[in-house]
């Protein structure tokens, strides 16, 4: 990749982006379930494995998460992104059990530019995250924010003036 930035532009419709692979411990599932979500099949192995989860399995908040560093680690670090105003949908459709690797892709749905923030566009993505096996694990949608490569006051525009 260049050095250039991924901007608004560069999020047509359709445009995939390849997410992991992401392995996932035993390790950090109980680290992050420590502070954020201790409860037993978290934590413990034998107790994963007695839940329906049927083994040490991540907590959904930590699949969001991992899935989020997937996210940054793909596009989102090589972007001029400027944060999203919330999520519309996460569904964590099967257990992540350590051990598990995962994968999976963004996909542009639409995008189009803000009338309320001269310079940026909004781009609204689906994302879905598989194990190892190809069972889907995470999916999820949300929009984010995007500068345009070339921002109204870089081409001698004032917000004032932009309709």
């Amino acid at each position: 990749m260049s050095a250039e930035k991924l901007s608004f532009e560069d999020f047509q419709p359709g445009r995939r982006f390849a997410l992991g692979p992401k392995p996932v411990t035993t390790e950090e599932i109980i680290e992050f379930a420590s502070e954020f979500d201790p409860q037993p099949m978290h934590l413990d192995e034998a107790a994963g494995r007695a839940s329906i989860l049927g083994g040490l399995a991540a907590s959904g908040w930590h699949t969001s998460s991992m899935f989020m560093r997937m996210m940054a680690d793909s596009y989102v670090l090589h972007s001029l992104c400027e944060g999203a105003p919330g999520v519309d949908l996460m569904e964590w459709r099967k257990p992540v059990l350590a051990g598990d690797t995962l994968s999976g892709h963004s996909i542009v749905l639409e995008a189009r530019p803000m009338r309320s923030r001269p310079g940026m566009g909004i781009v609204k993505f689906r994302h879905e995250v598989e194990n190892q096996r190809g069972e889907l694990v995470c999916v999820s949608e949300n929009s984010v924010m995007f500068g345009l490569r070339a921002r109204p006051a870089d081409i001698g525009i004032s917000p004032e003036t932009s309709a």
